[in-house]
């Protein structure tokens, strides 16, 4: 299924990016091979192959599957904004995106 070009300038305007025509093609281009590669993928016949509960690294390593968990100290309100470019009140000031 090959991605257009209006498909790669209609995905950017929901993303809020702004593309050169280059950049559009060559998206639409690498866009499409990535699908191509997923169709190739689905022609594989998986019917008895078990599902997996965990993924697991090429050499078979699950030791981070396995750690236990640790509380630890949270960074706190006052120092996760201390370096925020706009903060307010203990908070991220962010500008609006939805609505007026």
């Amino acid at each position: 299924m090959p991605i257009s070009k209006v498909d790669v300038e209609k995905i950017a305007e929901l993303a809020r990016l702004e593309l050169t025509g280059e950049e559009t093609e060559s998206f639409a281009a690498q866009l499409s091979s990535i699908l191509g590669h997923i169709d190739k993928l689905n022609e594989l016949d998986t019917e008895d192959v078990e599902a997996m509960s965990h993924c697991a690294t090429a050499g078979g390593d699950t030791e981070y599957a396995r750690r236990d968990d640790v509380t630890q100290p949270s960074l706190g309100q006052r120092l996760a904004v201390e370096n925020a470019p706009d903060a307010d009140a203990g908070y991220f000031k962010v500008p609006r995106v939805i609505g007026g």
